[in-house]
């Protein structure tokens, strides 16, 4: 609070060069953390929000060094999470490239990424344990595994996301499909859409009114009634790859919402990991995560079939 300002508990925050180009909206969430929403956007609606002295709207970007006047209000304190024992050291050690600028973490199937819908906790959940500031770039389906790019502060979460968004970050997955893929690679661009199905459930369906979704399987080995493919994905639609595999017939190999979730013996999971990344930061970077023990298994169990059938 300042001298020249009446009113008790005004606070003047200034912008830190980590949050330089973040919107006015955004920074006030991140910054009155456990205030809904609908309050932020009122305190710079009427005015009580201000930069440098001026009001503005919530869509204004922030510049290094801006102050912004901030109005007394009651956070609520967000009750914390009741973690599972191990699982900040679990995550710790899955953590195989960290910077200054971002992590990389191999994500475990069945781990949200975050908490809410039933979930008490998610990975960001797990990183706030860690550093607090920590932002994801992107996301993985809880029953996906593999790679995860996490920003460790805003500039880098802007940076990071911008990638994204003009399809300068490469993905690739490793998918267990059922049926016998055609040899090479197959071409899928079958626009997506969210519905909510008789039961209540939330998928993707190919629809012509959906949004534009492509995707590349590529054939590495067909083991006894199923194909093992790599997947490349060229936009970032929810569910894309199980939602594509179950338009072309080949549904993903244990996938309950796409299919009957009914695998080959020993598959207790959805076999899809993002097992590659690839970026342009500072130098072009390359990322990979081996297939994991449960299904590197499954996966040999198929190849021991098909040798006994030959």
């Amino acid at each position: 609070m300042t001298a020249t300002d009446p009113n008790p508990g005004v606070r003047y925050v200034q912008v830190d060069a980590d949050r330089h180009g973040q919107r006015l909206d955004n920074f006030l969430i991140s910054l009155l953390d456990g205030v809904p929403r609908s309050l932020v956007y009122r305190l710079v609606r009427t005015g009580q929000v201000r930069i440098n002295g001026s009001r503005a709207k919530p869509m204004k970007k922030l510049k290094s060094g801006d102050e912004v006047r901030v109005p007394p209000v009651r956070q609520a304190t967000p009750e914390k999470a009741r973690l599972p024992v191990g699982l900040i050291e679990e995550i710790r050690r899955r953590i195989i490239h960290r910077n200054d600028d971002f992590v990389v973490i191999d994500k475990p199937a069945g781990l949200a990424m975050h908490g809410g819908s039933g979930l008490s906790y998610g990975l960001m959940s797990v990183l706030a344990e860690i550093d607090e500031r920590w932002r994801p770039v992107h996301r993985l389906d809880r029953p996906t595994s593999g790679l995860v790019l996490v920003a460790r502060h805003h500039q880098a979460l802007v940076g990071l996301q911008r990638l994204f968004k003009e399809r300068q970050l490469g993905k690739r997955y490793l998918a267990l499909l059922e049926g016998d893929f055609p040899e090479g690679e197959s071409r899928v661009e079958a626009p997506l859409k969210k519905i909510q199905d008789k039961s209540g459930q939330r998928r993707v369906i190919a629809a012509e009114d959906g949004q534009a979704a492509r995707s590349v399987f590529r054939l590495l080995e067909r083991v006894n009634g199923y194909s093992y493919v790599e997947v490349t994905i060229e936009t970032g639609r929810t569910h894309q790859i199980r939602a594509h595999a179950s338009h072309i017939g080949h549904a993903v190999a244990g996938d309950e919402l796409y299919n009957s979730g009914v695998g080959p013996n020993g598959l207790k999971r959805l076999f899809l990991h993002s097992h590659y990344l690839a970026f342009d930061w500072s130098g072009e970077r390359i990322f990979s995560a081996s297939l994991p023990n449960e299904l590197g298994e499954v996966l040999t169990d198929l190849r021991e079939q098909t040798s006994i059938r030959r």
